[in-house]
């Protein structure tokens, strides 16, 4: 039988200055991640100040919002769901959840891509996957 992806409640996401920008994109459906400018290096969670050189010289850029399970397991609980790492085609790895699937038909270097899931009240959507 077919392990399906629940629908479950998502808390609200905390804005703040910091990743305001972020959600801001998010809330357009598009997906952004951090771009060092003295490495030219991809990083994720996008935030202000480069994981490489602790430089504040990076900038958010848009992703192209597909790519592949790196790993992943299902939680199989009263309301079943998945979570992952997903390497993004840029190179960057994500944690992430895995939605709107059979969770028992997923397989590592599955293709997926970016989906937005609504959140409790007027919170900005989360950032999850799907099989592509």
């Amino acid at each position: 039988m077919a392990t399906m992806a629940s629908n479950r409640a998502l808390p609200a996401i905390q804005v703040d200055p910091t990743n305001k920008p972020y959600f801001d994109a998010a809330r357009e459906g598009k997906l952004l991640i951090g771009l060092c400018k003295d490495t030219n290096k991809h990083f994720w969670y996008p935030r202000g100040c480069s994981p490489f050189t602790l430089s504040n010289n990076v900038e958010m850029v848009p992703a192209k919002g597909t790519g592949t399970i790196y790993t992943y397991t299902v939680m199989r609980t009263k309301e079943p769901y998945c979570v992952a790492y997903v390497e993004l085609d840029e190179g960057v790895r994500i944690f992430t959840n895995i939605v709107d699937c059979d969770m028992d038909a997923l397989k590592i270097g599955q293709k997926v891509k970016v989906v937005f899931k609504p959140t409790t009240g007027d919170s900005p959507p989360a950032t999850m996957f799907t099989p592509a």
